[in-house]
């Protein structure tokens, strides 16, 4: 039982910390806040992270955990409704630690080791996106040559990486809550994909113009 009690209680706090940090974003967040919440005292919370810097580096591994298994799911997607699956439980994964895109230049700014794992994030995505795209053209859903690959695949991941900080500036009181996030992941996902429209073959351009509208309709 001693053994089993201070890891439910680390799991506890990150459970609670990532919540307040996707509600408020984590430079509004302190640790005295962390443990009001948690109704524990501010040692008790030390005890298991002595620094808001090591909540933050946990909630990064879980992500970069999930993040690392969803990418390998890129290898296996062959036509265009694999691809907007695969894009939309990405912004999904995303979405669960919303507050490392939000705040992500600050973050950097002040975290060496985010600063760090952050370049292995965005190669990591960038290779993924492009077995996605080489997958695509295997499938005979689209035609891109190698350049245009590696040119296309680095945009979506722009896109994956600030399309959340676009969403924030652009309705700063709503756009991160909760009860928007399908709408804001679909059309993410939409603009994502809309990158790879212009080289997609026409049924291929046509089956992905109606899974757009589609979740158009249903989100809005």
């Amino acid at each position: 039982m001693t053994t089993k009690k201070p890891r439910r209680t680390a799991e506890r706090i990150l459970e609670v910390t990532l919540d307040l940090f996707n509600r408020f974003g984590e430079p509004n967040v302190s640790t005295t806040l962390i443990s009001a919440e948690l109704g524990i005292s501010p040692g008790n919370l030390y005890y298991h992270y002595p620094a808001k810097d090591e909540l933050i580096n946990a909630l990064f591994d879980r992500y970069e955990k999930g993040l690392n298994e969803l990418l390998l799911a890129a290898e296996d997607v062959r036509n265009v409704e694999d691809a907007w699956l695969f894009f939309h439980m990405l912004f999904e994964l995303i979405w669960g630690y919303r507050f490392l895109y939000r705040d992500l230049n600050d973050l950097l700014s002040k975290n060496r080791r985010l600063e760090t794992h952050f370049q292995f994030v965005l190669k990591h995505k960038s290779r993924a996106v492009e077995s996605l795209l080489t997958g695509l053209a295997r499938g005979s859903a689209m035609r891109l040559d190698k350049l245009d690959a590696a040119a296309t695949a680095t945009a979506m991941v722009v896109v994956l990486t600030y399309w959340l900080s676009y969403e924030y500036v652009r309705e700063p009181r709503k756009a991160l809550e909760p009860e928007h996030a399908a709408a804001t992941l679909a059309r993410g996902a939409g603009h994502v994909l809309s990158l790879v429209s212009p080289y997609l073959e026409p049924d291929a351009r046509e089956h992905l113009q109606k899974l757009s509208n589609a979740y158009r309709q249903h989100t809005e």
